[in-house]
């Protein structure tokens, strides 16, 4: 069982940059693949970035490619989502997540374990 808790989100201004928190503890969180993903109102939870245990893989979803950095320190059991550029449209309640399965993915029925979520709202 793996716990997880985000934190990092609130109100920003179109170009702004926010870093989001993904806090993990209970089974080794250094030994699996873990992911972003955002649910906006009225719309499916979509894939954002997701990072292999090792950190040296990444995967982006292309609306975020050259905006957003993923990164983890499996040392302090911590994953990061790095915004820059932010935009209207990325106004969402972002989750992280983590997987079980060896090799980065990007559906979200591939997740095992999740957080509450964080609320990002960006406005114009």
């Amino acid at each position: 069982q793996v716990q997880l808790v985000e934190s990092g989100g609130q109100s920003v201004q179109a170009g702004g940059s926010l870093n989001l928190t993904c806090a993990a503890s209970g089974r080794p969180f250094s030994y699996l693949p873990m992911g972003w993903f955002r649910q906006a109102p009225g719309k499916g939870r979509e894939f954002v970035a997701t990072i292999s245990y090792s950190g040296q893989y990444t995967d982006y979803a292309d609306f975020v490619k050259g905006r957003f950095t993923i990164s983890r320190d499996n040392a302090k059991n911590t994953a990061y989502l790095q915004m820059n550029n932010l935009k209207p449209e990325d106004t969402a309640v972002y989750y992280c997540a983590v997987t079980k399965t060896v090799y980065i993915v990007r559906s979200p029925a591939n997740y095992d374990y999740w957080g509450q979520g964080t609320q990002v709202t960006v406005s114009t």
